[in-house]
């Protein structure tokens, strides 16, 4: 067993929401990656024949694919909507704290009305 204190500043420090953003996109990232593998495993169903690909569609349709789903499409939405955030900071747009902040909580609000409206599109 390890005795050594912990470092004060771990217990004390909290992420500022910026970096939280941040963070959030490294993991869409990550779980679009994820994503795309599971678009080809659905495409290796349909390969496969009807009975795979009704497997694999009815998973999708219970109520975890579902939510599986709409995860994944937050994830597009939030990483698109930063991703072009991203991109007017490369600029030299907005790259002020205000305004970082502010198209912080612009970027998380279109996310999630553009999933809503995308997924309400596609049903």
């Amino acid at each position: 067993m390890n005795s050594r204190p912990t470092a004060p500043h771990l217990t004390i420090y909290r992420l500022p929401p910026l970096a939280w953003l941040s963070v959030f996109h490294r993991v869409t990232g990550v779980a679009l990656a994820g994503a795309a593998v599971g678009l080809a495993l659905w495409l290796v169903a349909l390969a496969l024949g009807p009975v795979w690909f009704a497997r694999v569609q009815g998973l999708l349709a219970s109520w975890i694919g579902q939510l599986g789903l709409a995860a994944v499409l937050f994830a597009l939405c939030y990483h698109l909507c930063n991703g072009l955030r991203h991109l007017a900071w490369d600029r030299g747009y907005g790259l002020a704290l205000p305004v970082a902040r502010v198209t912080g909580g612009v970027v998380a609000v279109a996310a999630a009305l553009l999933t809503a409206g995308v997924w309400w599109w596609l049903s």
